[in-house]
């Protein structure tokens, strides 16, 4: 046939616009609420005689495409045969249909795409991959074109051009459709799915679901695995963020919670590709515990918990701090995750570099941390302090600084010889001396039991809370 485009007059037909839903924003609703007008050229008398002839074959054309054309496509022989029969079927005659209709009234109804989106969202349910569900549509279109083109007699390739000019726009306006409802309806089962994968670790962590249900209906059962805690320091300087929000309460609150979601997104990625989609976590913007198995190589979780630090000072700065525990059993999970939490906490506190900590770098300092008979004589010590939380703060900060003023005065925004000054204060009032061994012991043994007594006291291990 020529290539030559029939003179069909520019614009709408009558005037008349065409519903045709476009993309929006991730997160929107489905619905004919994200559509917007769009004009489709008119059509001759010829153009919409020739669809007209296929009518009679809209069944046929279904068959075909249920049964033969979408077979070849990679998954589809695996769909039970009622859906083929059934649903694919039904779905093919309703877009063959709403074609052949809008050639002959181009305006569009609000439904036009419902049933389109009905079984986007049902395809992403079942897990059919979008290039599949999308690659159907565009040998649906094939198809259609064939069945014109077969139709076309000598004189009516200008018809047959505007018919394939007009089912091309069309199917844009569809695939736009069935792409968006597909994404939408997969980022909510996946968010569903995470946050019941959440709320299993979290009661895993706290005792509420027994071990074994919990990670069997993780699909971790039967095998060891690794606990990981997870400790992301918090901006020191959340000015950008008022900044950004503007000054408002509820523009603040929504900034935060946008820049709290991107943390924890940073730092799933970097857990996926240390894990892979095994790995289960319970995450906020300060960290959080994993669950996940060890690899063959690697039992203890030393290489990977290495590699994920290097991956997460990335995304996230320098002072990222983890730890793994291996947990051989079910019920040694919540037992593993607080020790990996104290040994977070415990390097922290003793002034050990950033990074991955193992158990045998802080043998002494966790010993220390333990309850026993001196425990509470151990804490007391700091209870003069009990009115003067600057006081405390200041102590902390200097032991996880190594006695260094210069560096405390930074981290706590003060002049050197102020922090000199509350150090002096704190000798006078507990009477140790913390530049001695003896002292610097005692000092950060008495603020582990106190944090671990504060931990104890607020509950069960919590990701807005990683550790003190």
């Amino acid at each position: 046939m020529p290539n030559q485009r029939p003179n069909v007059p520019p614009g709408p037909a009558d005037g008349v616009p065409a519903e045709a839903p476009t993309g929006s924003p991730a997160g929107s609703p489905a619905g004919p609420s994200r559509e917007r007008h769009a004009r489709y050229p008119a059509l001759t008398p010829a153009a919409r005689a020739l669809a007209a002839r296929c009518e009679s074959r809209v069944n046929e054309l279904a068959r075909r495409m249920a049964r033969e054309t979408f077979e070849r496509l990679p998954g589809y022989a695996d769909l039970p045969a009622d859906v083929k029969d059934v649903e694919v079927a039904a779905t093919v005659r309703s877009g063959l249909r709403l074609f052949l209709r809008r050639v002959r009234d181009p305006r569009g109804r609000a439904d036009d795409y419902s049933l389109f989106r009905e079984r986007a969202a049902q395809r992403a349910d079942e897990g059919m991959p979008l290039h599949t569900l999308l690659r159907t549509h565009s040998s649906a279109v094939y198809v259609l074109w064939q069945a014109l083109r077969d139709e076309a007699t000598d004189g009516e390739e200008g018809a047959l051009i505007e018919l394939v000019d007009f089912l091309l726009r069309g199917h844009e306006t569809v695939i736009g459709a069935v792409a968006q409802t597909y994404l939408d309806e997969q980022a909510a089962l996946f968010a569903e799915r995470r946050e019941q994968h959440r709320s299993l670790l979290r009661g895993l962590l706290d005792g509420s679901v027994p071990a074994r249900r919990a990670l069997a209906e993780l699909g971790l059962e039967g095998q060891p695995l690794l606990v990981l805690h997870l400790w992301i320091p918090q901006d020191p300087a959340p000015g950008a963020v008022e900044a950004t929000a503007g000054g408002s309460a509820p523009a603040l609150a929504a900034a935060r919670a946008v820049a709290e979601r991107r943390a924890v997104r940073r730092v799933q990625t970097a857990l996926d590709r240390a894990f892979g989609p095994t790995a289960v976590s319970l995450l906020g913007a300060g960290g959080g515990h994993v669950l996940a198995p060890p690899r063959a190589d690697d039992p203890a979780g030393t290489g990977v918990c290495e590699e994920l630090a290097a991956r997460l000072r990335q995304v996230c700065g320098d002072g990222v701090r983890l730890a793994a525990v291996a947990a051989a059993k079910p019920q040694d999970v919540p037992a593993a995750a607080r020790t990996a939490t104290d040994i977070v906490r415990v390097a922290r506190a003793c002034g050990r570099p950033p990074g991955a900590h193992r158990m045998d770098d802080v043998l002494l300092e966790f010993h220390l941390s333990r309850r026993n008979e001196s425990s509470d004589r151990i804490a007391a010590l700091l209870d003069p302090l009990g009115g003067r939380p600057e006081l405390v703060e200041t102590l902390r900060v200097h032991l996880e600084h190594r006695h260094d003023r210069r560096s405390t005065a930074h981290h706590l925004g003060l002049h050197p010889n102020t922090v000199d000054n509350r150090l002096a204060r704190i000798a006078e009032l507990t009477g140790l001396d913390i530049a001695s061994a003896r002292g610097n012991a005692l000092a950060l043994a008495a603020l582990l039991l106190r944090d671990e007594w504060a931990a104890r006291a607020t509950g069960p291990l919590s990701p807005a809370t990683p550790s003190s």
